[in-house]
């Protein structure tokens, strides 16, 4: 099958409204790049801004980031105190919360009333929802996802990033399996795998150019946190991320190299694969052996 035919791309950054400086990265990718879409954290620093951006961008595909760990509520700590400090924010303790989610009802019924508020605030915001997926992947864990597809369903939810990566732990193919048998079952679109777990932070010109070079057949992901330098004496975005070359991940995304590594490739969000077929892993499997006939 040509190229073209049996693979398709989004390009997604991450962390929209996190900083200006993140917002900035995320306009200037997708004016000058190869950005296609961005995952907005309705509660994060520069949300507003983020979103009067995005308004200038009609051809940018925004989804929700749900932020249920190492961010930011939308509720009040007095509304949701099982979640969130005093202070607002989540912790990063996620197998911790991981089993509260599960077996304490109390605190379930809280993280659905925060959810729901991120998907009312990103509502409130009046763009399309593209797709929605959470910070540092939680929607992986079945409680999350499961009320983020009851949930979602009342605010026009279609689509749903599956972070499944080539050679990823082999501990996760449970619950990739799991996952994507959920998201079939419930109709909702999804890509085939993504491209950015395992460099997280680090996909910059090189990164990219050689996940380009081996992509495989079906709709892929690549995501990214790019940002605008920081100033002299300017801290990293957050203390998780200090370690991340965001300025290198921008210049990745507005590389000619990789402008031209990308050509023939069908880009976009979820939205504009909804209701299409690119060919799966699966599918070309099955084709070449029907091609190949009984040994």
């Amino acid at each position: 099958m040509p190229r073209s035919a049996d693979r398709a791309l989004i390009v997604t950054a991450d962390d929209f409204g996190l900083d200006v400086r993140v917002n900035a990265a995320v306009e200037r990718a997708h004016r000058e790049g190869v950005l296609t879409s961005a995952s907005l954290m309705v509660s994060a620093p520069a949300a507003a801004d983020a979103v009067e951006r995005a308004r200038r961008l009609p051809t940018l595909r925004v989804g929700l980031h749900l932020v249920l760990a190492d961010g930011a509520s939308t509720l009040s700590s007095a509304e949701i105190p099982a979640l969130v400090g005093t202070d607002g924010r989540f912790g990063d303790a996620m197998v911790r919360d991981g089993f509260r989610f599960f077996f304490l009802p109390a605190v379930r019924a809280q993280l659905a009333r925060e959810i729901r508020a991120q998907f009312a605030a990103f509502a409130a915001t009046g763009l399309p929802l593209d797709h929605v997926n959470a910070h540092k992947h939680f929607h992986l864990h079945p409680s999350v996802l499961s009320l983020m597809l009851s949930i979602g369903r009342e605010y026009g939810l279609r689509a749903i990033r599956l972070p499944f990566e080539a050679n990823a732990p082999w501990w996760l193919a449970p619950w990739i399996a799991l996952m994507r048998w959920r998201l079939a079952r419930a109709g909702v679109v999804h890509n085939d795998y993504v491209v950015g777990i395992a460099q997280s932070g680090a996909m910059d010109e090189a990164a990219v150019l050689a996940a380009l070079a081996a992509l495989p057949p079906g709709l892929g992901e690549l995501y990214c946190h790019p940002a605008e330098p920081a100033a002299p004496g300017q801290g990293p975005l957050t203390a998780s991320m200090h370690a991340y070359r965001h300025a290198d991940e921008l210049a990745a995304l507005l590389s000619p190299r990789v402008a031209a590594a990308m050509a023939g490739i069908p880009t976009g969000g979820f939205a504009d694969f909804a209701g299409t077929r690119v060919a799966r892993q699966s599918d070309v499997r099955d084709e070449v052996s029907r091609e190949a006939g009984p040994r």
